[in-house]
């Protein structure tokens, strides 16, 4: 599957087909060693940044602090064992990362801890690194590591540049090969959805489908409680205690790779089905923000927030419409989500009270019954329906429109 990255190269989106690595327990080592320079070098990066304040001189760029690398693995011999490529390309992790921060498009990058954020990129990347073997097993040549096996599920792109390297917290490798997606084509039938999200449907279409975002199933839930009462009572630094985290990250991994499966099938399914997707401008980030508050103004039913918080986030909601931007580019129209849930879209009555449970929607009006969630997604089917044909007619796609009488030219002759 691809998988977004956040570099934009000649207008278009660059993006990652992953797959799984199977390393020998001597590469797995040499691996780490990998994930502990970069780790290294980004956090000696973000501790120079940290001491820079308005007035001071400016921090290092990436230029100078590739000649205090250099400097660095002169004098130290653990890290001049390591390949400079992986911690050249930390530092340009970092300036693209603080890149980003001054463009206001991320936060500030923050240290990275062993365990979490483990991977290293590589760049450069010549033809025959990457080979087939046998049907559903391939190899990837990484630098000091030698060839490391890989699952070929599917083809590697043609034209890799690079490929990033990364651990997960399940202990899993995987290898991502950096490519250019092609979009999905349109249809050409001139049809709109609208999609509505929710935490009790992830997804409801116009055309009445319900879709679900899979998670883990009641045994696999029961399981996760009772892994995290024994990790309640591990003492910390144990080996106990990393056992049992352990089997909570792959469970937990899990649940993550079926929902980003569920995402990239329902995006390519809507993609190839239909012209237009119309989905609701949800600023997921202040939806999600935790109830909390402070010591001086607590917040009021913080447990009930956190739950909510947790079901948008597992439902996949920016992932989702992510990933249909990426494969429909163009495509996909955005509305106010304003009294979507509230308006019939029988007669357009709107009214707070026709919303009488999560899923059941009866117009106090009019008297029209349905789903809560399908009414909505009409509604915002029609915003954008409406607003692409407007008074000039046409298709949502371009074409052909009637083009209203113009005064001047009627004055004329």
């Amino acid at each position: 599957m691809f998988l977004p990255l956040v570099s934009v190269l000649i207008g278009r989106l660059i993006g990652v087909s992953r797959y799984r690595l199977e390393p020998t327990p001597a590469q797995e080592r040499v691996l780490l060693e990998h994930c502990g320079h970069a780790r290294f070098v980004w956090n000696l990066a973000v501790e120079q940044h940290a001491h820079w304040k308005p007035g001071r001189k400016g921090a290092p760029g990436f230029a100078e602090q590739c000649r205090q690398l250099t400097e660095a693995r002169a004098e130290f011999a653990w890290l001049r064992a390591g390949s400079i490529v992986v911690q050249q390309q930390a530092l340009k992790d970092f300036a693209q990362a603080m890149a980003n921060f001054f463009g206001k498009t991320h936060k500030r990058p923050t240290w990275r801890k062993r365990g979490r954020s483990e991977g290293f990129r590589i760049v450069a990347v010549k033809a025959g690194v990457v080979r087939r073997l046998s049907r559903n097993v391939g190899e990837v040549k990484i630098p000091k590591v030698g060839w490391v096996r890989l699952r070929w599920s599917r083809a590697v792109p043609e034209g890799v540049k690079s490929y990033r390297v990364t651990r997960d917290r399940a202990g899993r490798w995987h290898v991502a090969f950096a490519a250019i997606p092609e979009p999905i084509p349109a249809p050409g039938r001139g049809e709109v959805v609208g999609v509505d999200r929710g935490v009790a449907v992830s997804a409801a279409l116009s055309t009445g489908e319900l879709l679900k975002a899979p998670g883990l199933r009641d045994t696999e839930k029961a399981g996760l409680s009772r892994l995290l009462r024994r990790l309640a009572r591990a003492q910390r630094g144990s080996s106990r205690r990393a056992k049992v985290n352990a089997a909570v990250a792959r469970l937990k991994a899990r649940e993550t790779d079926r929902r980003k499966g569920w995402v990239e099938k329902t995006s390519t399914h809507l993609a190839r089905r239909f012209d237009v997707i119309a989905v609701e401008d949800l600023k997921i980030a202040g939806m999600t923000r935790s109830a909390r508050g402070t010591v001086d103004a607590p917040g009021r039913n913080v447990r009930q927030k956190a739950g909510l918080n947790r079901g948008v986030l597992a439902a996949g909601w920016g992932r989702l419409v992510e990933r249909l931007e990426h494969k429909a580019p163009g495509r996909v129209r955005k509305v106010s989500p304003r009294y979507t849930s509230q308006t019939c879209n029988a007669c357009g009555h709107r009214a707070a009270e026709s919303r009488q449970s999560q899923s059941r929607f009866r117009c106090l009006a009019c008297g029209h019954q349905g789903n809560a969630d399908v009414n909505a997604a009409r509604n915002i089917r029609d915003t954008v329906a409406g607003h692409a044909v407007a008074a000039r007619g046409g298709s949502p796609l371009g074409g052909p429109v009637n083009r209203e009488p113009q005064r001047d030219l009627l004055l004329m002759g």
